[in-house]
C-alpha cells in the first residue's frame, strides 16, 4: 500500500477501535436490548477537512451516528503531513478499500457487544479538497442478522399486534415496529400488508388515549421517513428552507415511479395526514407532478366515496375526505341557508365522512360564542351564524350526536389548547340557549376528554350567566363541572346560599367518588377553608347541609 494512505489508516483505525471501545463498554451497560432492534450502530463516516486557516494538517472527522446538516458532533483528531501525498486515485483504489476490508471485518465478527452493530452498516468516507469533496460509500450488510430479525417481526406481529386484548406490545416497541414496516429488508410496503396491521393495534390501544396518539405519531414519522428517505430523492431534489420543499428532477436525472411506490407513497400521505394535514397535501401535489391521476382526483375531489358536491339554492358545499374538509359558501343569510348547509354535512357524517374535519366558512356574518377563549375560526362562526335561528336547533343537535366522538378533534385550528371535540360548538350553543339540549351538554361532557382539552373549563361561567342557578338545573351543572380539566380554576359565580341549592348539590354528589366530589366542590367554592368559611356564615338549614358538603372536600 502507498506509504500515506498507510499511515493515514493507521491513523484513522486506531481512533475508530478507541471510539469504537468506549461505545461498545457504554452499550454493555445498557438494559436488555428490545426485540424489534437488531443492534445500534448503523452508520460510520470518516471525514478529512482542511485547516480553516491554512495551518497544520487539517483534521480528520468521525461520526458514529449519521450527523445532522445544522450539527456538528464528531470525533475530531490532528491529521499528519501524510495528506498532502494523497491523491485522488490512491484515496480510491487504496485507502478506501484497505478501509472497508476491516470495517467488514469487525462488522460480521467483531469483538463487540451483539448489540453494537445493526444489521446493516453504511460507510462513508470524504476528502475535502476546497473546490470539491471526494466521497466514497458502501453499505455492509450482515445477511444472518437481517433474516433473523425478518423472523422476529413475524413472530412480534403474530404474538404481539394479532393476539386478542389484554395483550399489547411495549410501548418501547412501537417506535421499532413501525419503521420495520417501512423497511423493505424485512417487509413489503404494499398498503394491503401494513394497514391491517397499523389498523390493528391502533384499534386495540383505542382505550388508551396516550398510547394511541403515540403510535400515530410513531407511524406519522415512520411514512414521513420512509418518504423522504427512500422514494422522494430518486424524483426529486430539496429545495427551500431547511430542504423543506422538493423540486422534480429533469426527466434525465430521475427514474420512472416503480410499480407499486407511487400508489404507496400515497397512501403515506393518507396516513401521514392524520398528524400533519400540510405534509399529506405537499406529498399529494408531488404524487400529482410525477404524472399519479389518483393523487390528482384526491386533491380536487376526495376518494369518490362521499357527495363531493352540493349546490343547495341558498348554499353551496363541498367536501374532501381525503384533505379532511368541507367548503360552505352561504348564498343568502337566511335560516334556510344554514338549513341546507347542515343537511348537507350531516349527510356527510352518515355516510362515515372524517368527524374531525377542517370548515372552510365565507359568509358576510360573523357571530360568535360567549366563550372569549374559543378560537374564532371559520368552524366556531358557522355554528355561532347557524344558532341564531332556533327552528335549527333540532338539526344542530342531530349534527352533533352524529359528530361527537372522544379522542377526534376539528381541524379549524392548529393542534393544541384550542382544539375541541368534533361537535363542540354546537353543543355549546345549543345548552347556552335552550333548556330542552341540557341532556346533549350532559352527555358531551361526559364523552369529552378532559385531559387533552380544556375549551370546556370556561363553560360553566357562560352557563349560569345564561340560565341562573336552580335545584332543577343541578346536574347539568354539576356534569360541566366534571367535564372541566384538572387545570380548571373554580369558577365565578355559583352561590349555594339556599336550602334548595345545597339539598340538589347534595344529591348530586352523594353517589359520586371522593375524588369526583372534590372537582366539584373546588370549582363551585375554590379551597376547603373557603368552605369551611361559608359555613360559619350560614344559618340553619343552609349551615348543615354546607357542613356534610365540608365533610366530603379533604
Amino acid at each position: 500500500m502507498n506509504q500515506a494512505a498507510e499511515a493515514f489508516l493507521q491513523d484513522v483505525w486506531q481512533q475508530i477501535t478507541d471510539i469504537y471501545e468506549k461505545e461498545n463498554e457504554r452499550i454493555g451497560e445498557l438494559p436488555k436490548g428490545r426485540k424489534l432492534q437488531a443492534g445500534i450502530n448503523d452508520y460510520l463516516r470518516v471525514a478529512w477537512r482542511k485547516p480553516k486557516l491554512g495551518g497544520g494538517y487539517g483534521q480528520f472527522h468521525i461520526d458514529v451516528y449519521e450527523p445532522f446538516d445544522w450539527s456538528d458532533d464528531s470525533y475530531k483528531f490532528e491529521a499528519g503531513p501524510y495528506v498532502e501525498e494523497l491523491t485522488d486515485e490512491v484515496l480510491a483504489n487504496e485507502f478506501f478499500p484497505a478501509l472497508l476490508e476491516r470495517m467488514n471485518r469487525i462488522f460480521l465478527d467483531g469483538p463487540y457487544d451483539p448489540r453494537f452493530f445493526d444489521y446493516r452498516l453504511e460507510l462513508v468516507f470524504e476528502f475535502d479538497r476546497g473546490e470539491s469533496v471526494l466521497r466514497h460509500s458502501r453499505v455492509l450488510r450482515n445477511e444472518a442478522k437481517r433474516l433473523e430479525l425478518k423472523q422476529r417481526l413475524e413472530t412480534f406481529i403474530q404474538t404481539k399486534i394479532m393476539s386478542d386484548l389484554p395483550v399489547l406490545p411495549a410501548r418501547e416497541d412501537e417506535f421499532f415496529f413501525a419503521r420495520l414496516l417501512m423497511n423493505p429488508d424485512v417487509f413489503e410496503q404494499k398498503q394491503e400488508k401494513v394497514d391491517p396491521l397499523i389498523r390493528r393495534l391502533s384499534e386495540k390501544l383505542r382505550s388508551n388515549r396516550e398510547r394511541a396518539e403515540g403510535w400515530e405519531s410513531e407511524c406519522a414519522s415512520a411514512f414521513r421517513g420512509w418518504a423522504e428517505e427512500r422514494f422522494l430523492p430518486r424524483y426529486f431534489h430539496r429545495t427551500g428552507n431547511f430542504g423543506l420543499d422538493w423540486a422534480l428532477k429533469e426527466a434525465g436525472e430521475r427514474e420512472e415511479p416503480r410499480s407499486g411506490e407511487l400508489e404507496f407513497f400515497i397512501y403515506a400521505a393518507q396516513e401521514i395526514g392524520i398528524k400533519e394535514p400540510d405534509t399529506r397535501q405537499q406529498y399529494l401535489e408531488l404524487a400529482a407532478r410525477l404524472g399519479s391521476e389518483k393523487a390528482e382526483r384526491f386533491l380536487n375531489e376526495g376518494s369518490g366515496r362521499f357527495e363531493s358536491l352540493r349546490k343547495g339554492s341558498m348554499f353551496q358545499g363541498k367536501a374532501n375526505d381525503i384533505l379532511q374538509t368541507i367548503d360552505v359558501r352561504i348564498l343568502s343569510e337566511e335560516e334556510a341557508a344554514y338549513g341546507e348547509a347542515l343537511d348537507y354535512i350531516i349527510d356527510l357524517l352518515k355516510q362515515r365522512f372524517p368527524k374531525g374535519y377542517k370548515l372552510a366558512f365565507k359568509s358576510k356574518e360573523k357571530h360568535y360564542l360567549p366563550l372569549k377563549k374559543l378560537a374564532k375560526s371559520q368552524q366556531h362562526q358557522f355554528f355561532g351564524n347557524a344558532l341564531r335561528y332556533p327552528s335549527l336547533y333540532p338539526r344542530l343537535a342531530a349534527y352533533a350526536e352524529l359528530a361527537m366522538e372522544e379522542f377526534a378533534w376539528y381541524r379549524d385550528v392548529e393542534p393544541g389548547e384550542k382544539s375541541v371535540m368534533p361537535g363542540t360548538y354546537a353543543v355549546f350553543g345549543l345548552g347556552l340557549y335552550s333548556d330542552a339540549y341540557f341532556p346533549l351538554v350532559e352527555k358531551y361532557m361526559e364523552l369529552v376528554d378532559s385531559e387533552h382539552q380544556s375549551m370546556q373549563d370556561d363553560y360553566a361561567d357562560a352557563f349560569i350567566e345564561a340560565h341562573g342557578l336552580s335545584a332543577e338545573r343541578m346536574p347539568v351543572l354539576v356534569s360541566i363541572l366534571l367535564g372541566s380539566g384538572e387545570s380548571a380554576k373554580p369558577a365565578k359565580n355559583i352561590p349555594i346560599d339556599r336550602p334548595e341549592l345545597a339539598d340538589a348539590l347534595l344529591a348530586e354528589l352523594e353517589a359520586k367518588e371522593d375524588a369526583r366530589r372534590e372537582t366539584v366542590l373546588y370549582r363551585i367554592f375554590g379551597s376547603s377553608s373557603k368552605l369551611a368559611q361559608a359555613v360559619k356564615k350560614a344559618s340553619p338549614p343552609l349551615k348543615d347541609k354546607l357542613e356534610r358538603l365540608l365533610a366530603w372536600y379533604r
